[in-house]
């Protein structure tokens, strides 16, 4: 442990060492662009676009372009960035995290890498925690780039798709993370590519990263919508299928004729309609065409109705309690709890058995933080504290964690924690150090883990006549005000540990000679990292300042880990006094190895969650990828239809054609022609008898080749005909991946069971997800197959 300790240390100064050569390089060149006019500074952006078009690398002109970003600083905000800045933003360019000290100016440092990269004009994020911050910076920050000639956008939550476009054009956009992500799950969810908002992800500078990338990695983004809740529809299907009568002739009688309306298969518990059960369901539904595009839905509805009501049965499959479906486990014969069949399935049973049909929001779209982050080209971030996590950013991410010597050697004090043994004894003495510092006039901000903490502080203090400020994390615009605010004399401002980050606290006159900031923190956060943001409040730039934790026994911490032994060493100090306080380094050593403790735990969770999160992936890219194949096509989609087409043909035909001639299943081949190719007459022609089975498959690939011959002649306009086949192909997808997604977050629930079997629930996942994605890519072609191959074309009268 301590050679990887000593080689990520010595890996630190090394990075170090580099950029600071390349930092020197930045300050030489400021005395010659200090020389310059406004308008010769002003031209550089045009200079080095020129350059980079001509072959030059964004490492080439990186010195130049970074001298070029400060003194445009200097002259429209009034700031000139550091020496140690400039290193910041040259470790960010190499797609590090600057860890940097609260009050280092993390912000100024991104003006530099931003400037840089947007030169390429690939655009440039810049990702913020709240839309607040976002506004803030593009206000502040935006004033330096538009000055340089970039474009600068502004991506909010209530914009419209075109507004988002637009600041997605721009050479640097500010977001939120979850908008980002957003807009990327619903730029793959349109139909045609010019409703799409984002372009290519290209670099990403993120601000409080480990907030970000660790604390919010936990939560994947979920876009959902109402499970078409056509409770009708499922009510309607039921009915007619009731009305049906089972085909059980013989697969091999050749009458051609049906002898009932649908057919069960039951090795593969597949079920069908026959002809005549196809002809019954015009007649019942008042259709021409049962598989027309336009009754796609009913065509669901019914082959589900199918299954629910002849395939799926009572007290084997599922038990009908207190008016509700529970699917019962084929393994161990025990109701599932919880679990409902995905696909629209269990409607249909519950519309089958006369119970109340349960409302169901289906997933439609799904990523994790991890994931939709590790797509960017470059990736970089900032932050006061990363490197408690540096194992994950690199393990997850691969990034390195730089940190930043600070402009001013550190003047603030960290005191040792002192420990009360009740909950009460703890928050008297918070509020006795609180009044004997405000006395004085000396700013204290105080920090709680919990809302309920700073409300029970707040009465105290209210009770003992301290005016005072509360913030908990709800209204980031007043918050941010407050917490600037934070550091004028008297102050005492109570904020749950993240409230308001990203604001920088500045001491009012006089503070400093009163000793700076007082940070005190009401108890330990789970995370060291959270604790060190809430310390580095105070202590901005070299000021002075105290921080201080004060903890009990009965804290949540506390009472998780080491406990026990913590109560043993305060009874053998302080002996059996009720009002006995310690403060030592050993208390803090203790907290600090419980939190380490809490800090492993959570990121195995966050690498779990990661690791079936990238099964997912995989199947996202693949159908993603195919996706915009479709909706960026600009002439056929010929080349993926009939492909997809004959591998349908292929698989039904080996499916049903399986050992010697007569044991071909002749009767599910013609229902699959009837129901799928042809029409029923089509169908019947074929001779089954005298064929092979390459022989039967090169039959029905002509009939898919004519069909869409016959599609095209009526389609006369080539862009019709695009726009027809971009129709079927998305329909269908969108509808199966939807579905998918749902079976896979219902497999992912239930696979945690396996492990009691001596199974590893992720290989698992990761085998019955394979297997799930190969069967949908089958069902989408199947119904790709038959919704094409069906579907009649109309001319429109309307015109």
């Amino acid at each position: 442990m301590t050679n990887i300790l000593k080689k990520l240390y010595d890996n630190d100064k090394r990075d170090l060492k580099k950029f600071e050569k390349i930092a020197n390089k930045v300050e030489k060149l400021a005395d010659h662009f200090a020389n310059m006019t406004d308008e010769q500074l002003q031209h550089m952006t045009v200079e080095f676009r020129d350059r980079l078009a001509k072959g030059e690398s964004l490492d080439d002109i990186l010195p130049e372009a970074f001298a070029t970003a400060r003194e445009g600083a200097k002259r429209v905000l009034g700031l000139y960035p550091f020496h140690v800045q400039v290193i910041g933003g040259i470790s960010l360019h190499y797609g590090n995290i600057s860890e940097m000290m609260t009050g280092e100016g993390k912000t100024l440092t991104a003006t530099m890498p931003v400037y840089l990269n947007a030169l390429t004009g690939q655009g440039v994020h810049v990702v913020t925690v709240n839309e607040y911050l976002s506004a803030r910076d593009e206000s502040e920050m935006g004033q330096l780039y538009k000055w340089l000639g970039l474009t600068v956008g502004l991506n909010l939550n209530s914009m419209s798709s075109d507004e988002k476009r637009e600041a997605y054009s721009c050479d640097v956009t500010y977001s939120t993370n979850s908008e980002l992500g957003f807009d990327y799950l619903r730029d793959n969810m349109v139909v045609y590519k010019e409703q799409m908002v984002q372009r290519p992800l290209n670099y990403a500078i993120i601000d409080e990263v480990d907030s970000i990338l660790i604390d919010e990695a936990r939560t994947p983004l979920i876009i959902s919508g109402q499970a078409e809740q056509a409770n009708n529809e499922y009510i309607r299907a039921d009915r007619f299928v009731k009305t049906l009568v089972e085909d059980k002739s013989d697969d091999n009688m050749d009458d051609n004729e049906d002898h009932g309306d649908y057919k069960i298969d039951w090795p593969t518990k597949t079920i069908s309609l026959t002809n005549q059960g196809i002809s019954k369901a015009c007649e019942h539904f008042g259709l021409n065409n049962l598989y027309d595009i336009d009754n796609q839905v009913l065509v669901h509805h019914l082959d589900q109705a199918l299954r629910a009501n002849y395939i799926m049965l009572n007290n084997i499959d599922y038990v009908v309690q207190n008016g509700e479906v529970l699917i019962v486990d084929s393994f161990t014969g025990r109701v599932m709890e919880g679990r409902r069949y995905s696909d629209g399935l269990h409607q249909a049973i519950e519309a089958k058995e006369g119970v109340k049909i349960q409302e169901e929001s289906k997933t439609q779209a799904t990523i994790t933080y991890q994931n939709f982050f590790r797509m960017y080209k470059k990736l970089s971030g900032m932050t006061g504290t990363a490197k408690t996590e540096e194992e994950e950013f690199r393990e997850i991410y691969n990034m390195q964690v730089i940190t930043i010597p600070t402009n001013r050697p550190k003047a603030r004090k960290d005191l040792p924690d002192i420990l009360y043994p009740t909950l009460d004894s703890k928050f008297e003495a918070v509020v006795e150090d609180i009044q004997t510092r405000h006395a004085k006039g000396q700013p204290v901000l105080v920090g709680t883990v919990a809302i309920e903490s700073s409300e029970r502080l707040s009465k105290m203090l209210d009770q003992a006549g301290i005016a005072h400020a509360v913030l908990n994390a709800k209204n980031h615009a007043k918050e941010a005000e407050i917490i600037m605010n934070a550091g004028q004399r008297g102050a005492v401002t109570i904020a749950t540990n993240m409230a308001g980050r990203g604001t920088d606290i500045k001491l009012g006159p006089g503070v400093k000679e009163l000793g700076g900031l007082a940070v005190i923190g009401t108890e330990r956060h789970e995370s060291r990292r959270i604790d060190n943001q809430l310390r580095g409040r105070s202590g901005r730039q070299g000021d002075p300042g105290t921080t201080r934790f004060y903890l009990s026994l009965e804290d949540d911490l506390m009472k998780r880990f080491g406990s026990e032994r913590v109560k043993a060493f305060l009874d053998r100090i302080a002996g059996s006094d009720d009002e006995k306080v310690i403060e030592s380094r050993m208390i803090t050593r203790q907290v600090e190895s419980a939190q380490k403790r809490v800090e492993g735990n959570n990121y195995d969770t966050r690498k779990q969650t990661l690791q079936y999160d990238d099964v997912m992936r995989t199947q996202r890219e693949i159908i993603y990828g195919e996706r915009m194949q479709v909706i960026t096509e600009e002439h056929s989609l010929k080349e993926v239809l009939i492909p997809m087409m004959q591998r349908t043909i292929a698989h039904q035909i080996d499916l049903y054609t399986q050992g010697s001639k007569n044991q071909w299943r002749t009767d599910q081949i013609r229902d699959f022609i009837a129901s799928s190719l042809a029409s029923e007459e089509d169908a019947k022609k074929i001779n089954l008898k005298n064929i092979t089975v390459d022989e039967l498959k090169e039959q029905l690939y002509e009939m898919v080749d004519d069909n869409y011959a016959e599609k095209e002649r009526q389609l006369v306009d080539p862009e019709q005909m695009l726009e027809f086949e971009k129709v079927v192909i998305l329909r269908v997808v969108d509808d199966r991946w939807t579905d998918h997604i749902d079976a896979m977050d219902q497999l992912r629930q239930s696979i945690s069971l396996r492990g009691y079997g001596q199974l590893n629930p992720l290989v698992e996942y990761q085998e019955a997800g394979y297997r799930m994605f190969e069967e949908m890519i089958s069902n989408i072609e199947y119904d790709a197959t038959r919704l094409f191959m069906k579907a009649r074309i109309v001319p429109n009268m309307s015109r």
